[in-house]
């Protein structure tokens, strides 16, 4: 099957192998409000807690060896993964506060046994907010950062002669600590404004794998129009001897391009040149834009290097591969130039849409590839041509559907709620996390490391605020030179390619006044911006958009609610569908027709919580006709007309 055509099942589709075990479904479930479990023990195998008396024996591999049969399990209650406690799917839709939580799962040996050369690995899509498993009862995994995945090998606490084996998993996450990458998650017992109910512990798949001892660890891509891609290959461990890593592009089964290289250390940097880039036939085929999406198919084998100079790692076959993996590529380019976002080399204007990936039953998790799939159908159906992932990072899935069917995405993340030595360390640390599993998706336009000055609200003032978010900034660029770069989305600005502005006005003639000329958008870049904040920070922005380098674009407007209740919040209430569906018209004709903006990000997508300013209802139901939100989008009256 063409890796590009996947059905999205496989939870991490930028690195895809065939054999895998979905460990989602039900597991054992229990809180631990006195944070009793590690020093009971409940990651043993019969996870009691320990007998009274003396202190009981550790083992080698930690587990305590006694317990007290008659406590009763404190896995009392059942959750379905991957749904937080908190959300109604999970089975259990608990909203009070728990700051840690325990999960355990019994597992088939069949699932977990490694053959000889083999390594069995457990894999977590996101545990929110510190994680530590065990397998057995013994420690094979530690993890921070709620919104990214991390893996366990567990090959070497597999218990011996054992039919079953034990896999249990520790969840801290703390409200009331707001040094935490937390994003819309509330602080406070009840969701208020534009906060929500709280997502603890596993909310994305886990599954299992079991791989050869050396195999392909981690995969980028880094497209290159003019010549092909540069892919990025990293090793499970050091090569004793050098190996031989082979890539293969495709499209619609035939080679486009195949290369060799012969590695001796565990990152290769491998340039795939694609011949028909060069020669200029078929280079316009081969471009991915949401208009036409294509995907080259990759597949990636490490093999040994030769007789007498490489390496049998798995395999006594020396034709054999080591390891074989699939992936894809999207050939596309973006930046910013002429006071226009830029794709392919050409002035592409955004029209995105605000989603912030929280749904009714699920919260943060999703009920997976086919939900995810319909919501990326949706925004394209609507009109708009990118999307806006707020204070989150979307399961991997999403961003596949929108590789594959054609939406922009900018990447964000969920923010802290103060400025701390220790905020700056856990943001900066899961950030780069973000940006190295996101890397390679084509759908990936943008990056937002802060929002708002959340987790920086003193930077207007604060020097070390402004660092940080300078830092931030060119720390993205350093690791990703490949994208613009937002160092604070919608006000004060520091370092941003993108001059992001949020403008919540629901008077159309006032959006025309400040943006249908440059008199009337001066003043607000040098006085105080719509919502009250300046627009830019430092000198070098402001420059930055007077030379054209940084095009403007409004990435926060509308926030429409049709006939909201009281306590429902929304920016502009309107009672009507026609009174709605008119002023929704004059707010994105406004932008439509302003000679300065490159751009815009209508909030939002979808009423969330008691924030009802979507386009459409919780249920997903539109609340007006698709034709009709499509044409209000795009100013076309055929919604199949191109855009």
């Amino acid at each position: 099957m063409s890796v590009s055509r996947q059905d999205g099942s496989y939870p991490r589709p930028m690195l895809r192998r065939e054999r895998w075990h979905s460990l989602d479904g039900v597991w054992d479930f229990g809180y631990d409000d006195a944070d009793a479990g590690e020093r009971e023990a409940w990651f043993g195998d019969d996870a009691r807690p320990a007998a009274p008396g003396p202190a009981a024996a550790a083992g080698p591999s930690g587990a305590l060896s006694t317990s007290d049969p008659s406590a009763p399990d404190p896995f009392d209650r059942r959750i379905t993964v991957p749904f937080p406690p908190e959300a109604p799917a999970s089975g259990i839709g608990e909203t009070a506060p728990h700051r840690v939580v325990w999960y355990r799962r019994r597992i088939p040996h069949a699932v977990l046994a490694p053959a000889a050369g083999e390594r069995s690995l457990v894999h977590f899509g996101a545990v929110d907010h510190r994680a530590r498993v065990w397998l057995d009862g013994r420690l094979v995994a530690e993890h921070i950062g709620g919104q990214t995945p991390f893996t366990a090998d567990v090959t070497d606490a597999l218990r011996p002669g054992a039919t079953e084996h034990v896999l249990v998993v520790r969840a801290e996450d703390d409200p009331a600590d707001l040094a935490q990458p937390r994003g819309k998650q509330d602080w406070r017992d009840r969701p208020h404004a534009v906060w929500y109910e709280r997502t603890t512990g596993i909310w994305q798949s886990v599954w299992a794998e079991t791989v050869p001892v050396q195999h392909i660890a981690d995969l980028a891509w880094t497209a290159d129009p003019a010549r092909g891609v540069l892919a990025e290959v990293t090793l499970a461990r050091t090569p004793q001897r050098p190996v031989a890593v082979e890539i293969v592009l495709s499209l619609d089964g035939r080679v486009l391009a195949e290369t060799s290289a012969v590695v001796g250390t565990p990152r290769a940097r491998v340039d795939v040149v694609i011949p028909a880039l060069g020669n200029g036939i078929d280079r316009e085929d081969l471009l991915w834009h949401p208009e036409r999406p294509v995907l080259l198919d990759a597949r990636v084998t490490v093999r040994e290097a030769g007789a007498g100079t490489g390496e049998v790692v798995g395999s006594a076959d020396p034709a054999a591969p080591v390891d074989m993996v699939d992936s894809y590529v999207g050939l596309r380019s973006v930046g910013v130039g002429g006071g226009a976002f830029l794709l392919n080399d050409r002035p592409y204007y955004v029209r995105s849409v605000l989603n912030q990936g929280y749904r009714t039953d699920t919260l943060l998790a999703s009920r997976g590839s086919d939900e995810l799939r319909r919501e990326v159908e949706l925004i394209k159906a609507m009109g708009f041509n990118a999307v806006r992932i707020h204070q989150k990072v979307e399961d991997p899935r999403f961003l596949h559907w929108a590789d594959r069917l054609g939406l922009l995405v900018w990447g964000e993340t969920g923010a802290a709620y103060e400025f701390s030595a220790h905020a700056v360390e856990l943001l900066t640390r899961e950030w780069l996390e973000i940006v190295r599993r996101d890397r390679s998706h084509p759908s990936i336009v943008t990056w937002v490391p802060i929002n708002e000055s959340w987790g920086a609200s003193d930077i207007a003032h604060d020097t070390a605020q402004r660092h940080y978010s300078i830092a931030l900034a060119n720390l993205t660029r350093a690791v990703d030179p490949s994208r613009p770069v937002v160092s604070n989305e919608g006000w004060e600005h520091t370092d941003s390619d993108i001059l992001g502005v949020h403008d919540y006005s629901g008077d159309p003639q006032v959006l025309t006044a400040r943006y249908g000329g440059t008199a009337g958008f001066s003043a607000q870049l040098t006085g105080l911006g719509p919502q009250g904040r300046r627009l830019s920070v430092t000198a070098g922005q402001t420059e930055r958009y007077a030379a054209g380098d940084a095009p403007l674009m409004i990435t926060e407007f509308g926030g429409l609610s049709l006939a909201a209740d009281e306590g429902e919040f929304s920016y502009t209430r309107t009672s009507s569908d026609t009174q709605y569906a008119a002023l929704l018209s004059d707010l994105f004709a406004a932008l439509r027709d302003s000679p300065l903006v490159a751009g815009f990000c209508y909030t939002q997508f979808m009423d969330t919580a008691q924030e009802t300013n979507g386009l459409l209802f919780p249920d997903g139901t539109p609340k007006l006709p698709l034709e009709t939100i499509h044409r209000i989008v795009t100013g076309l009256k055929d919604p199949s007309a191109p855009a």
